[in-house]
């Protein structure tokens, strides 16, 4: 009698512990969402952002897509390209630039670029590099990067790495240029 009694426990025992293991199956994809932590994320789409200082248009930043991050650092987001034109005094464009990737980190007031990264003036010069830091704080040195680097212009085309420039893009430096440099001979110093 000890023994049926036993195995009656140990029967409600093992049906109530595979039970349990039935019911508390999750596919991987439920528990990932709900180990996200996606909180503090804020989504915008087709943005048309305008910066002005002091009355006067100076930038219109437009993408497909936004995310502004509260994190510990909180930064904002633009993981599906970013087109920006840039103003001069008289509200007429000077520059733009395009990225595939840009994220803006709002305590430094800086953005990193990547992806495809095209910067072009007024002139036709143009910039093209896949890594650009944008740093409004660094005043006539706004772009800069640390990586390779082609600028073309209207008749020849320069290589380096490493660069600084004007937000404007008018005025540029290649920290180690590569290749020849066509020079006109009205800049040579004249002797």
């Amino acid at each position: 009698m000890q023994a049926t009694y036993l195995n009656k426990i140990l029967s409600a025992v093992f049906i109530t512990g595979c039970l349990f293991l039935s019911a508390c199956e999750n596919s991987t994809k439920e528990v990932t969402q709900l180990t996200d932590k996606s909180l503090g994320v804020e989504e915008a789409r087709n943005v048309d952002i305008n910066y002005s200082l002091g009355g006067k248009a100076k930038a219109k930043l437009l993408s497909p897509k936004m995310l502004r991050v509260q994190d510990t650092m909180p930064y904002v987001e633009f993981p599906k390209k970013l087109h920006v034109d840039f103003y001069n005094d008289s509200a007429t464009v000077d520059s733009q630039l395009d990225a595939n990737y840009g994220k803006y980190f709002e305590s430094q007031s800086k953005v990193f670029l990547r992806d495809s990264v095209r910067v072009i003036n007024v002139l036709g010069d143009t910039l093209y590099c896949d890594e650009l830091w944008w740093d409004r704080s660094k005043k006539d040195h706004e772009f800069y990067t640390d990586k390779a680097v082609r600028i073309r212009r209207k008749m020849d085309i320069i290589d380096g790495v490493g660069m600084d420039a004007r937000q404007d893009f008018k005025e540029w430096h290649i920290i180690f240029p590569k290749g020849f440099i066509k020079v006109p001979a009205s800049e040579f110093p004249a002797n």
